[in-house]
């Protein structure tokens, strides 16, 4: 039986020069999570105070909770246990004490 083998391509508009830049930056690797960042990001930062959702498949639009300070979502993968969800990171404390307060998965 023939070996096959699984091939990553490089995301769309990368130029050869810059495939190991674009490869390079689509997954990111803490102690805690293996993160994949969502493309409706405005800003590109892993803040302070985090909240692990483990459903995966749930939307979560972020403006729609009214944050005062910035906010980011990841497609997360939790390398303690490899379980998979999302993780919302917020700049302030009380931004993510809101989210907890009024997340309900699906």
């Amino acid at each position: 039986m023939p070996l096959q083998l699984a091939v990553a391509l490089p995301p769309r508009g990368c130029s050869p020069a810059r495939i190991l830049i674009c490869m390079a930056t689509e997954t990111i690797h803490t102690l805690e999570y293996m993160l994949y960042p969502s493309p409706r990001n405005e800003h590109r930062v892993i803040f302070e105070h985090q909240s692990f959702v483990p459903h995966m498949y749930t939307l979560i639009h972020l403006p729609d909770y009214g944050f005062r300070g910035k906010a980011t979502l990841f497609s997360a993968q939790r390398k303690s246990d490899g379980k998979q969800g999302q993780l919302v990171t917020c700049e302030l404390a009380e931004d993510l004490a809101r989210f907890e307060r009024l997340f309900e998965a699906d």
